[in-house]
């Protein structure tokens, strides 16, 4: 079974957490299974506002009973673990157990997100620093003591409560096709989010690389794809896709162009 969601940037129009939490009701009430949201403190011109994606995500939380959401896809290394599970497992509470964390490495190019705030720019680095994070998180999320003294993370025997809402929070990783590491990675986790997917063949492919790399191939995973408005959603599904998520610009992006597509009804 494959389940449908909306993917919003927020930027300029939708940088509001009011719209956000709009849209999301409008979304819940036309039948869409998740919203999810871009994670990003800029991006390059004629883009001029960015939203925080906490904050709508707890509007958002607030405004609807049953959607599945999160972020796709939040850039780790430039977020305190600490601060991210305190944030997560908040949320989670908020909306009872709703909160999917997707998790990447991030890339300076769209809006000089690292670079002009003095964070990591090496992606080398940055997927150390990833998958120390991740660690933490998931550990933080347990209530039980964490004790962790990597290369860039320290945490000194502290618990994090409250915990979720959640057993555990899903994490979806994201990555590129064809690329050893992301596809490790995503093993690891929960789901895997390839990110400019050329087509269903190359999801196929993916999803046949990334279930012969998990210790438990049988169970319950998620595998991601982004298909433009219009797309038939149906060679994807077929492809291994146990989600849909609306790819949309997001350049010039309006709050009726949301509003419409929302409106379309799901990616069936």
């Amino acid at each position: 079974m494959s389940r449908s969601a909306v993917w919003v940037p927020l930027f300029d129009d939708l940088a509001d957490p009011r719209v956000a939490a709009d849209l999301a009701a409008a979304a819940e009430a036309a039948g869409w299974d998740g919203f999810f949201v871009w994670d990003h403190l800029r991006w390059h011109e004629p883009v001029a506002a960015a939203g925080d994606p906490w904050i709508s995500l707890a509007a958002v939380a607030a405004a609807t009973d049953q959607i599945r959401l999160g972020t796709l896809v939040t850039a780790v290394a430039r977020r305190r673990p600490a601060k991210l599970a305190r944030e997560t497992a908040a949320l989670d509470l908020l909306s009872n157990g709703r909160v999917v964390l997707g998790a990447g490495l991030g890339s300076d190019r769209f809006g000089g997100e690292f670079s002009l705030f003095g964070e990591e720019t090496d992606e080398r680095a940055r997927a150390v620093m990833l998958d120390e994070a991740l660690d933490v998180v998931r550990r933080a999320w347990s209530g039980e003591p964490v004790h962790h003294r990597g290369d860039h993370y320290l945490v000194d025997g502290v618990r994090f409560l409250p915990r979720p809402a959640q057993s555990t929070i899903p994490i979806w990783v994201a990555g590129f096709p064809g690329k050893a590491r992301p596809r490790q990675r995503a093993a690891r986790h929960d789901g895997f989010f390839p990110v400019n997917l050329a087509g269903p063949d190359q999801l196929a492919e993916e999803v046949a690389a990334v279930t012969a790399l998990r210790d438990e191939p049988g169970a319950a995973y998620d595998f991601v794809a982004a298909i433009g408005p219009g797309t038939d959603p149906r060679p994807y599904v077929a492809a291994g896709a146990t989600w849909c998520v609306t790819d949309v610009e997001a350049e010039g992006l309006t709050v009726d162009r949301m509003r419409g597509l929302i409106a379309d009804g799901p990616l069936r």
